[in-house]
């Protein structure tokens, strides 16, 4: 399978990539797997792939959580060899052109005061409601690198309480 297909079969064709990059082979190894399980249960465990929650949004908060992907994404690829190049190269993609764009507009408009405005809180809401739409497409490709279990839709909102 081509990085190209891999992608379109994960509603992730609206990267930006070139033709080259795209008729590249995706072949995970070992190493892909251990790196993209890493990245995996960073973005399951942050609001980074959960909705956001209107009643109880926090938008520092949830900017500071989006922000530290960046930092945990570096750490975990700074140990990699060349054998985990697969993850190398979604992880350097959701940074560049999923999640840098976002955090780039928002840390600026938030020491600018922006949340303290409702309309910029409303607006910060809806474009956070996008991303994290976005990392959880991430997240499900990271599961299949991975080879585990897609968990993102554990918590839906449509499953019953355990009685």
């Amino acid at each position: 399978m081509t990085w190209g297909e891999w992608l379109r079969k994960r509603d992730m064709a609206s990267l930006r990539l070139g033709d080259r990059f795209l008729a590249m082979e995706w072949r995970p190894r070992d190493e892909d797997k251990l790196a993209a399980w890493q990245l995996y249960v960073e973005l399951l465990t942050r609001t980074a792939a959960r909705p956001p929650d209107k009643d109880f949004s926090d938008e520092k908060a949830d900017l500071e959580s989006i922000n530290s992907i960046i930092e945990i994404t570096r750490q975990i690829l700074r140990p990699l060899s060349r054998d985990s190049m697969e993850f190398a190269k979604i992880a350097i993609l959701a940074l560049n052109q999923v999640v840098r764009p976002f955090t780039a507009k928002w840390n600026r408009r938030s020491v600018e005061g922006a949340f303290a405005g409702s309309d910029s809180r409303r607006s910060f809401g809806e474009e956070l409601s996008a991303l994290t739409a976005t990392l959880r497409k991430i997240a499900r490709m990271l599961a299949d690198m991975a080879g585990v279990d897609d968990l993102t839709a554990l918590e839906s909102a449509s499953l019953k309480p355990v009685a």
